[in-house]
């Protein structure tokens, strides 16, 4: 799976553990977005900062438990389709 931080786009509290807990290759958001499913993770101000691009559905479905562990909410869990051009979109919960 590979990653990247978006340009001018504050990370969240919690990235560090993102990073500690996903084996996760660092990319360009251009190589990142090729990628066939992709999660954003969004930051306190509501913005997604962070990519995670993944090849195969079992990898994105491992990445997926790893941010429901962390405590993190997927708002795209209940709706069909992608939104913003991801797959899942990740955040804290309220």
């Amino acid at each position: 799976m590979k990653t990247s931080l978006l340009e001018g786009k504050k990370p969240a509290k919690f990235d560090k553990h993102i990073i500690g807990n996903l084996l996760l290759n660092v990319d360009t958001p251009e190589e990142v977005r090729k990628e066939k499913l992709l999660i954003g993770v969004r930051n306190e101000d509501g913005e997604i900062y962070r990519l995670i691009g993944a090849t195969k559905h079992n990898s994105f479905m491992n990445a997926i438990e790893e941010l429901f562990d962390l405590g993190l909410v997927d708002e795209l869990q209940d709706s069909e389709g992608t939104s913003e051009g991801c797959d899942a979109i990740f955040s804290e919960a309220d």
